[in-house]
């Protein structure tokens, strides 16, 4: 019996089809109780970025992917218990933190950020992954 369930499992094949890489990954993995999430970008599940050379606009689409991925787990942002944001210029950091504040507003996880010299793709500015643990009581509403 498995111990964790994946979430939109892929092959890097089809999501970088512009590198040669072959690694069967997936969004996110519920644990027990905890979620974890893959790093968002501001691409759509259906491939497209939204927000070329804007880092709010990424923000806001990483935002709602995580919103999505962790309601498909059985969650929500309420639960996010950790976040580790990366952006590639300093400059971005206001913006950025500005959409990810607003979707995490009375949450109050803890919180890294990191700049850093590039992402997977050039496109990509800013990039959030986070840790949601779900409460025992806690019953998911239907969507």
């Amino acid at each position: 019996m498995p111990t964790h369930t994946r979430i939109r499992m892929f092959n890097t094949r089809e999501t970088y089809p512009n590198q040669t890489l072959d690694n069967d990954l997936c969004q996110a993995v519920r644990a027990g109780n905890t979620v974890y999430v893959r790093g968002q970008v501001g691409t759509n599940f259906d491939g497209e970025l939204i927000g070329l050379g804007d880092p709010a606009a990424q923000a806001e689409q990483a935002m709602k992917n995580l919103t999505q991925l962790l309601q498909e787990a059985g969650s929500d942002l309420s639960h996010v218990v950790k976040t580790v944001t990366y952006i590639t210029d300093p400059r971005y950091r206001e913006a950025v933190y500005q959409v990810t504040g607003k979707w995490l507003k009375g949450v109050f996880p803890i919180s890294t950020g990191l700049v850093v010299v590039a992402l997977g793709q050039p496109e990509w500015l800013m990039e959030i992954d986070v840790v949601a643990v779900i409460p025992d009581d806690y019953v998911a509403e239907e969507s």
